[in-house]
């Protein structure tokens, strides 16, 4: 008979208290939360001035940017986020769960998952820009700090996915 092999993941309780530790060290060593919207949009920038830089000098926003942020590259976001992908590469290199796989439901094809994630990531990514920050910047960060706001972009999230999750659940339960 085969037995199915059981992934062993962290209590996300235990995984909730580690997140937090991680925010708490954050605000204490570097006096900042959080956030990963701003380094995908330091990365963009950088490449824009690499690639276009007469569109840099030209564009309204790039201009501005460049002329409030020295380097883009040196965002300590961009640092962060560089460190939570060396961790997850690290995290699974020593769980030995490090492989390409794509985890979807037994309905639904790989494509169709990456299309669905793909779609939602530049919803998320749109969104995060509208709201000046992605979950961990604006939601987590701010709650951190008592922000009203925080508070409000918590609610916003969770009450979108439990809005839509009526209608999304086929393609993961």
């Amino acid at each position: 008979m085969n037995e199915v092999k059981k992934t062993k993941y962290w209590n996300p309780y235990i995984g909730g208290v580690m997140l937090g530790l991680v925010l708490l060290s954050a605000n204490f060593i570097s006096g900042r939360g959080l956030g990963a919207s701003g380094a995908l949009k330091s990365v963009i920038v950088s490449t824009v001035n690499t690639v276009a830089p007469d569109h840099a000098e030209n564009a309204a926003f790039y201009k501005n940017y460049n002329e409030t942020h020295e380097n883009p590259m040196k965002s300590w976001l961009v640092f962060q986020v560089f460190g939570v992908l060396v961790g997850g590469f690290l995290s699974g290199t020593f769980a030995k769960r490090l492989k390409f796989k794509v985890e979807h439901s037994p309905k639904i094809s790989s494509k169709r998952r990456l299309v669905f994630a793909l779609i939602g990531g530049a919803f998320f990514g749109f969104g995060s820009q509208l709201g000046r920050g992605c979950t961990s910047g604006s939601a987590l960060s701010g709650m951190a700090v008592l922000s009203l706001g925080g508070f409000i972009t918590m609610a916003c999230i969770f009450g979108t996915a439990f809005g839509l999750a009526y209608f999304f659940r086929k393609n993961w339960i």
